[in-house]
């Protein structure tokens, strides 16, 4: 089968076209066969030796597609089941074997399409927005990226829980994207002061919790933006890591800092299925709708880290096997 391997940390010019044999399930396991895989910053990570892995390595950590063969053991799903999963590495290929306990059942009315797109975005919006820091109405949030994969979902879900969105991005083209999505305040980051705008909205009260995806890059307008008492979830490096930071410079408004990672808080089976039904159910709803901007064939995955490194993306980015 098709896939797509990472031969050593570096560029996009790692990731290399390979034939390797079609796995099988091992008790426990199911054989996918992806009709989605979705491209997530996090596979950047892993490609440029951030997060470092033993090489040569398919990359990916989610996909969507049916059920084709189950280990020994399984009961949880069964051949011909729509599913999804993420976190479990080896997604850009034709097809993947997944721990049964840690793929869910995609609903009808669902496609594999948005389940690919939507899974580790989505999970991800929904720990940041339920359980990290739990937002209330009449909230004020600030939302880095907010045109990208995550940032998109966090705009429409946290509008969706009755907060005030103030929206970060990086043209004119992704403002209107994040407009269209709800935010009720749009900044350019790369033509504003991030802090000061958010100080003129908020008339100097800062916001309740920031979700920064970008890293580096806005960390420092992050803390600025906060109110007293108020967190930040720098959850991704898109920009670079964040910057080491001393604990006392928090104190001056008593602030949270968070670093955490979608797979803490979906550790259990239970865990991901509560996630994963709180995500399907926005998304039935209408409250949330995933935007896929672009899709790649499976063996053009190399323009489409590329791509996306580039800013060049809006939304979700697919790749077809």
């Amino acid at each position: 089968m098709l896939a797509i391997q990472a031969v050593a940390a570096g560029g996009p010019e790692v990731l290399q076209v390979v034939e390797i044999p079609t796995p099988q399930p091992r008790p426990g396991q199911v054989l996918v066969r992806h009709a989605a895989v979705g491209l997530n910053f996090i596979d950047t990570y892993h490609r440029s030796g951030l997060y470092p892995l033993k090489m040569p390595a398919v990359l990916g950590l989610e996909a969507a597609g049916v059920v084709e063969a189950v280990g020994e053991g399984v009961t949880r799903l069964a051949v011909g089941d729509r599913v999804a999963y993420n976190g479990t590495l080896g997604a850009y290929a034709e097809a993947a074997v997944v721990p049964a306990d840690r793929a869910v059942k995609v609903p009808d009315g669902v496609s594999l399409e948005t389940a690919a797109a939507a899974l580790l975005k989505g999970m991800t919006a929904e720990f940041l927005l339920r359980r990290c820091h739990r937002v209330e109405p009449g909230q004020t949030i600030l939302v880095h990226a907010a045109a990208g994969g995550v940032g998109s979902i966090l705009v429409q879900w946290g509008k969706a829980l009755g907060a005030t969105v103030i929206a970060t991005v990086g043209s004119e083209a992704k403002a209107e994207a994040a407009r269209a999505h709800g935010a009720d305040h749009v900044i350019l980051y790369d033509h504003e002061d991030v802090a000061e705008r958010v100080a003129q909205i908020t008339h100097g009260a800062g916001v309740a919790v920031v979700y920064d995806g970008v890293g580096k890059d806005t960390f420092e307008a992050s803390l600025k933006s906060l109110a007293p008492r108020g967190v930040l979830a720098t959850f991704g490096n898109a920009s670079g890591p964040a910057p080491p930071i001393a604990p006392l410079a928090l104190s001056a408004k008593s602030l949270f800092l968070t670093r955490p990672r979608l797979f803490d808080y979906i550790a259990t089976t239970e865990e991901l299925d509560a996630s994963a039904e709180a995500l399907f159910a926005v998304l039935a709803s209408g409250a949330v709708k995933i935007d896929i901007g672009q899709t790649f064939p499976l063996a053009q995955a190399r323009a489409a880290h590329e791509a996306l490194e580039g800013r060049r993306t809006t939304g979700a980015t697919l790749l077809a096997p």
